[in-house]
């Protein structure tokens, strides 16, 4: 049995990554999608800079660390904060949420074709399953305009969320095997809003016009989802096993309907909830591939493309 701190920093993190879905729907009402990335990135670069220094735990990354992550920081911090939010702006925070759910099975499918991992069968049949519920997701979103297509930008908009998340997370995985994980959710989010510097204009624009609660929104989005969360999800991944923590992200997307439905009065279509169900089923079926045991029953061997779930929005 884990210890409360553990305990409380996956209830956190948590709460905080679904908490993320609804700020940036209510935020989306005063600022663009650059501009809301923007603002939120460098928010959370001054809070993570003042832990930092605090921390002052510095390991010089070596050239290669040094692309990887640029890599994740320009993918998984800025193009994803930028088409997240544009999706957010067509469809509503749970059915978002649900798509961006099937990121696991893309950082699974992505380190099977490029680091020759393989692909095993429940893999590729828990592919297909999730690849089916997005479908039936933009069935059920084919109501924004006369003929369906805004809604379904929507959905082409937070599936690609889930390929940048998935490749940052790819970049990521063998840079914290020497680097701590403060100092690079740092660089990677520094990274991300130096990328997003180009929407400084928009945002200096907005802000003066938007109004109390699309601003606390903003902030809270960099202090508390993007600096607060990161750090108790590396808390809790330095404790137990990251495919026992992945599982947790699963409960993301209900958590995020019920938050969206109670702050923002938001239900998605029942269509909608039915296809982020079965990519649910198909994330889940993966799994059956992710634990091999050996004839001996004290052992248990992981391959490594089991997705770690960071499903952070």
């Amino acid at each position: 049995m884990r210890g409360p701190r553990v305990i409380g920093a996956v209830t956190f993190t948590v709460l905080a990554w679904a908490s993320a879905f609804v700020a940036i729907r209510a935020a989306g009402r005063d600022f663009s999608p650059g501009a809301l990335a923007f603002g939120r990135l460098a928010v959370g670069t001054v809070v993570l800079g003042l832990i930092f220094l605090v921390r002052r735990r510095w390991v010089a990354p070596n050239r290669r660390e040094w692309l990887l992550i640029g890599l994740c920081g320009v993918t998984w911090f800025a193009v994803y904060n930028v088409v997240l939010n544009a999706a957010e702006q067509r469809i509503d925070a749970g059915t978002t949420a649900m798509i961006v759910g099937v990121g696991p099975i893309l950082i699974a499918l992505l380190a099977g074709a490029l680091l020759g991992e393989g692909f095993p069968r429940w893999l590729l049949i828990g592919a297909g399953v999730a690849f089916l519920g997005a479908i039936l997701v933009g069935l059920g979103t084919r109501n924004g305009g006369v003929d369906g297509s805004v809604d379904v930008a929507g959905v082409g908009l937070a599936l690609a969320a889930a390929v940048t998340y998935a490749i940052g997370v790819l970049a990521q995985k063998p840079v914290l095997r020497r680097l701590p994980a403060l100092q690079v959710t740092f660089l990677t989010c520094a990274i991300g809003a130096l990328a997003c510097l180009p929407f400084i204009g928009a945002l200096l624009a907005e802000l003066p016009l938007a109004d109390a609660s699309g601003v606390i929104a903003l902030a809270y989005l960099g202090v508390v989802p993007m600096a607060l969360a990161f750090l108790t999800w590396g808390y809790a991944l330095a404790r137990m096993d990251a495919g026992r923590l992945g599982v947790t992200t699963y409960l993301v997307p209900p958590i995020t309907i019920v938050m969206s439905a109670l702050l923002l009065a938001e239900w998605p279509p029942p269509l909608a909830v039915a296809g982020g169900v079965v990519c649910l089923v198909g994330v889940g079926l993966t799994r059956r591939s992710a634990v091999r045991r050996d004839p001996r029953p004290d052992r248990v061997y992981r391959p490594v493309h089991e997705p770690a779930g960071q499903d952070e929005p």
